[in-house]
């Protein structure tokens, strides 16, 4: 399992990962009642102190929040054109504040601590047919094979740069092509260890 854990000994790496979950859903659904660019200012400069109660380096940091800059810019100047100034400026706002606290949750929380918390709140959801193990497994999929797409991307934009193709679109054929083989061999894998069959019932 791939993780982007930061190790280190500190008390928000000691909170429970489900009490780190439940504060990014619930700050995830205020942030976007707050109008105010001072407040959400706050809780930018709240975040930053909290990487720094961490110890999490400024560069992984910066490396984790990079790719985002440019689709944040460009949420920006979509709400320029569509609306106004100010609601710019709080949706980019938002948007870097809760990019860095969900990286703060994964920088600070070990996978396997943030699989075991969503399959126990999904506990009680059992008897209306929730199976919170194939939750858990679904999660730790997706983490796992978020960097192994972007190598297989990486992948074919090398070979068709050693052809001469140059940055375009015609990538995401060949890309499609390899991520659908690699789900057919994980769904046979995993249909022949069982893991796609449901439990004998109870009497």
């Amino acid at each position: 399992m791939l993780s982007l854990y930061h190790d280190a000994d500190t008390p928000v790496h000691a909170l429970p990962a489900g009490a780190k979950l439940l504060v990014l859903f619930a700050v995830g659904s205020v942030l976007f009642l707050v109008r105010s660019m001072l407040a959400l200012g706050v809780a930018f400069a709240v975040v930053v102190v909290l990487y720094a109660v961490a110890r999490v380096p400024w560069r992984t940091t910066w490396h984790q929040l990079r790719p985002v800059l440019p689709f944040t810019a460009l949420i920006v100047v979509a709400q320029l054109v569509l609306t106004d100034w100010r609601t710019a400026v709080l949706v980019g706002e938002r948007v870097l504040v809760l990019v860095l606290l969900a990286n703060l949750v994964t920088l600070t929380t070990r996978t396997s601590a943030m699989i075991a918390a969503i399959e126990a709140a999904l506990g009680p959801l059992r008897p209306l047919g929730v199976r919170p193990e194939r939750v858990g497994l679904l999660v730790a999929l997706t983490i796992r094979f978020i960097p192994v797409i972007r190598e297989q991307a990486d992948q074919v934009r090398a070979a068709q740069k050693a052809r001469g193709v140059e940055r375009s679109f015609a990538f995401l054929t060949p890309l499609l092509v390899k991520t659908l083989r690699l789900a057919d061999g994980l769904g046979e894998a995993l249909d022949a260890r069982g893991l796609d069959t449901d439990p004998p019932r109870r009497r």
